[in-house]
């Protein structure tokens, strides 16, 4: 019997074909009519691919979707923040059918990543997404700029997949599903396992805050997202060397896990923050540390918007539980880390630390305090924008 947490919903439900079944549904696929996906979908035809999206098997149909957008359910009553879509244009709406099945293609590589029985066809406000779901109908805001970028029509039903891409190749050991993960949990004899999300490379606050969680569970999941960022993020494999040197030299090597996986960012902030958390609950994890802005862009968020939404989620609908860290910072007086609950100095005596304000020194030219990153992962990152910016 595990130790973890159950899967949300109750089990996992990866659509991942192998065998004889992958064999068979790739020649079937020749003679389905193409449906071809957005980045965006394709990370998500993934994540449900290897029962990282559990309980979910499929895109949404509107039933679903409608209450996903509205009260953050499934219509089963399952707790299910984002949508998880594939639109079409109205035009090619017009030739498919509720029942027929259709071959996935995504629309970069031109490659069939899997097939889908449409079970639903619908309409949808835009506009009404971005308010509930963003909290914002600013086409500035990265995550609604793609749903506006998407068809008119939604399509919903159970889908297989039948590729993964190039992430297995490219990343190796460091990709793992979800049963996976549990499994490395439980041969280490973790039932308490810490996730930590991060989209950059870790500074001394991302640190600090995964340090805190070592503190008090088994083990900590370093799962950094390699799918589709911003322009202006540091690249996948730079920020692999710097998670690389940091575990190596200032981690317990036994009691740490990094795996990647390939969902793209919405940068929906609070919402965003319980779709991370439901679906490490997924990889085996009893916490979710949240810490200022988790999943924010911009100013459309509040520092701690994302940690004050677990608040509305009813006791037993999540097993996985938020880790609250609040805001961290370097105290020169305290000579050391410390956050707005231990360290009783004044902001002239603390340097602020921040993502944003690392790669705009680091763009300029600028190498940061060492208050702000140890020396190792520093170096990495001054290497790669001078290499960038051509200097």
């Amino acid at each position: 019997m595990s130790k973890l947490v159950p899967a949300h919903g109750g089990k996992l439900t990866p659509k991942l074909l192998s065998g004889d079944a992958l064999t068979q549904e790739i020649e079937k696929a020749k003679n389905l009519a193409p449906v071809r996906l957005s980045s965006r979908e394709t990370s998500d035809l993934l994540m449900i691919g290897m029962g990282a999206f559990s309980p979910l098997g499929g895109f949404m149909i509107q039933d679903d979707y409608e209450k996903v957008v509205t009260e953050m359910h499934l219509a089963n009553g399952t707790l299910w923040p984002i949508p998880i879509t594939l639109s079409v244009t109205s035009e090619q709406a017009e030739g498919l059918k509720v029942g027929q099945e259709v071959a996935l293609i995504d629309h970069e590589s031109n490659q069939l990543m899997g097939t889908m029985k449409i079970d639903d066809k619908f309409s949808y406000d835009k506009k009404k997404e971005a308010r509930l779901v963003f909290r914002t109908e600013d086409e500035a805001h990265p995550g609604v700029a793609k749903v506006y970028r998407q068809g008119d029509v939604l399509l919903g039903g159970a889908i297989n997949v039948v590729s993964e891409g190039e992430y297995p190749a490219l990343y190796g050991a460091d990709y793992a599903h979800p049963a996976e993960t549990r499994r490395i949990f439980e041969e280490k004899g973790w039932s308490s396992v810490a996730a930590f999300q991060t989209r950059n490379p870790l500074h001394r606050s991302h640190e600090y805050c995964t340090k805190i969680a070592l503190e008090v569970s088994d083990g900590l999941f370093l799962h950094p997202l390699v799918g589709k960022l911003k322009d202006d993020d540091v690249p996948a494999d730079v920020r692999m060397k710097c998670y690389q040197v940091l575990l190596e030299k200032y981690y317990p090597k036994d009691r740490v896990v990094m795996k990647v996986y390939p969902m793209e960012m919405r940068y929906g902030g609070p919402r965003e923050a319980v779709l991370h958390a439901i679906f490490r609950q997924n990889f085996g994890c009893s916490y979710m540390i949240i810490g200022r802005d988790h999943a924010g862009v911009g100013k459309y968020y509040g520092p701690f918007d994302a940690q004050e939404i677990f608040k509305e989620i009813g006791e037993n609908e999540l097993h996985i539980k938020p880790l609250n860290i609040d805001w961290t910072f370097w105290c020169y007086k305290c000579e050391g880390m410390a956050s707005m609950k231990t360290c009783p100095h004044t902001k002239e005596d603390r340097c602020l630390i921040s993502g944003t304000e690392i790669r705009r020194m680091l763009a300029a030219g600028e190498m940061p305090p060492k208050e702000f990153g140890r020396p190792e992962v520093l170096e990495i990152l001054i290497n790669y924008y001078r290499q960038r910016n051509g200097r």
